[in-house]
């Protein structure tokens, strides 16, 4: 029979522990795995987004403050850089046909970059978008630790360009399935490193769930993304915004 009062202490020592912030992130995500499952693997039900509301629910209703739930899941954040850099193996797999496709990736993954960027920051410039929040705005498709020093580089804000990236990837998880169905997309490689270069590791991850193949291609666009707007942002934003009396 179920305890209250047993549950009552358990939550005591936890609270008090560094351990809630890590047990409320994997508990989250179970969670929002097995809704994910239930649903048929629908990418409308899209595992990150649904522990992401589970956890600010929690943390709004305990009043708990994000340092303090950091503290414990730092560990989870820690292995963000083991699992970037695992996604070498399914990408060494491929190499044989990358290098076949070598030319048509490159041109691919440069015109993905620049789309990614100039439509960022000419759309929110066009809608009345401060420079700062445009500069924000405009590595939302590179991976985070990539994405937000881009942003202060360029004089963004970098906690709002993370809460951007999170929230471009999870919208590309969720709709570039139905997009790429409507455009006639059917390629594994097409439909991976569009992923890849538009929706960064949660795209990514995404992709991985439908084939090896998919998953390797999303993981080279993530990589060469997050390289190439590195270098590219700090001289495009610029003139961009010149161009367009920012």
């Amino acid at each position: 029979m179920f305890n209250f009062a047993e549950l009552s202490h358990f939550w005591v020592y936890l609270s008090a522990s560094p351990l809630l912030g890590l047990t409320l992130t994997l508990c989250a995500y179970l969670f929002a795995q097995w809704v994910y499952a239930r649903c048929g693997f629908s990418p409308l039900a899209n595992p990150v987004a649904i522990a992401i509301a589970l956890i600010s629910l929690v943390l709004t209703a305990s009043g708990m403050s994000y340092q303090r739930y950091f503290a414990g899941a730092q560990f989870v954040h820690f292995l963000l850089g083991p699992a970037t850099v695992a996604l070498a193996v399914p990408m060494a797999r491929q190499v044989p046909r990358l290098r076949r496709n070598l030319l048509p990736l490159a041109c691919a993954l440069v015109c993905g970059c620049v789309t990614a960027i100039v439509s960022a920051v000419g759309v929110a410039l066009l809608l009345g978008a401060s420079p700062q929040l445009a500069a924000s705005i405009a590595p939302k498709s590179a991976t985070t630790p990539i994405a937000m020093a881009i942003s202060e580089n360029l004089g963004g804000v970098a906690a709002l360009t993370a809460v951007l990236v999170i929230c471009t990837g999870i919208f590309g998880a969720i709709f570039a399935r139905f997009l790429m169905n409507a455009l006639g997309v059917k390629s594994h490689a097409a439909r991976g490193l569009a992923l890849g270069v538009a929706s960064h590791g949660i795209g990514t991850a995404r992709a991985f769930q439908v084939s090896p193949e998919m998953g390797a291609y999303a993981g080279l666009g993530m990589g060469v993304n997050g390289v190439l707007t590195a270098l590219l942002a700090p001289w495009l934003v610029p003139h961009l915004m010149r161009w367009m009396g920012a």
